[in-house]
């Protein structure tokens, strides 16, 4: 990172940089757009046409190689969810290695092909290159998708209860297991492995945020810097507090045993397909039954308070793992 910026461990610029640096830059104001660029702000919401809204997110994959064409539908289809609008149509730019094969970019983009089928989002457009300035594929989506409701931390109040679906690292442990099996296998066993493996169908939030979004004030979608980088976005946006019950926190037992035998955070591990939701406490029983009457794990893990926005710091754990040298070495 260039001097004098404050790069977090994830590879992300600090939010303060972030907001001396690039959000003084958003170009001319529109009347139309309702929520724009910010730090934790996963996706715009543009007031278009009036009286509905259209939601958009754009992100990349870097860290990932296998299933990474599905990785990167479901990643910016998540953030559009949680905003409240439904994924419908996607801009997809590869930039890959000149080294790559005519049959490697068509499985890339069959995976791409089959996740937008499963969400009924449409491929609409998007760029392709080759280039000798990159080992590993740089892939990266734009997603857009209608919404009759905006979903905004503003709307969040003191008492409102967080939500987690699914379990924490759950992102994380899958691209582990894909390429890093030699890490991985030693932990959990070849069983494990096994079991691990299947959970890269899960990274979409899609299903639980239709299912949550006529309860939730507002869903956050924890990527990189995992379930502890999601609630500090989550607590700057609402400019509050939040008094967390850690022992609630759900954790799959093999990411609680390979974080203990590889000595990572778990809640600190890239968690695509984890939804954050924040919701009044009246309606908390009625939206974690209708989760669970379709299947969807979920806890109260939390309440937001009035202490102030938390600052629980944005690191992310699997770069640094994804590094590590192989065992025996």
């Amino acid at each position: 990172m260039a001097e004098g910026l404050g790069a977090s461990p994830s590879g992300k610029l600090s939010p303060e940089d972030l907001e001396a640096r690039v959000l003084r830059y958003v170009g001319a104001p529109r009347d139309e757009v309702i929520i724009g660029p910010g730090v934790g702000e996963d996706a715009a919401v543009i007031d278009w046409p009036p009286g509905r809204f259209l939601v958009a997110s754009s992100d990349p994959i870097v860290g990932a190689s296998q299933g990474a064409g599905r990785l990167l539908v479901h990643v910016n289809a998540n953030d559009v969810a949680a905003k409240g609008g439904d994924p419908a149509y996607l801009l997809v730019t590869l930039i890959l290695p000149r080294s790559w094969t005519g049959s490697q970019v068509e499985g890339l983009m069959k995976e791409v092909d089959e996740a937008c089928r499963e969400l009924g989002v449409a491929v609409v457009g998007g760029h392709t290159e080759f280039s000798d300035r990159y080992r590993d594929p740089v892939l990266c989506g734009t997603l857009l998708g209608p919404a009759d409701r905006v979903l905004s931390a503003q709307a969040i109040r003191p008492g409102d209860v967080v939500v987690v679906t699914k379990h924490v690292g759950l992102e994380g442990m899958t691209i582990l297991a894909a390429d890093r099996p030699d890490l991985l296998g030693p932990v959990l066993g070849d069983e494990g492995l096994r079991e691990v493996s299947p959970w890269s169908s899960s990274v979409s939030v899609v299903p639980e945020a239709r299912i949550l979004r006529p309860w939730c004030r507002f869903m956050h979608d924890p990527t990189e810097g995992g379930f502890m980088g999601g609630m500090d976005e989550l607590c700057r946006l609402a400019s509050l507090g939040v008094r967390l019950d850690m022992g609630r926190i759900p954790l799959h037992p093999a990411t609680r045993k390979a974080a203990w035998a590889l000595g990572f955070d778990p809640l600190r591990l890239i968690s695509s397909g984890v939804l954050l939701a924040v919701i009044p406490p009246e309606h908390v029983e009625r939206a974690l039954g209708a989760l669970g009457a379709s299947g969807i794990p979920a806890a109260a893990v939390g309440t937001m308070d009035e202490g102030g926005p938390r600052d629980f710091g944005m690191r992310e754990e699997l770069w640094r793992l994804l590094a590590l040298p192989a065992p025996g070495r």
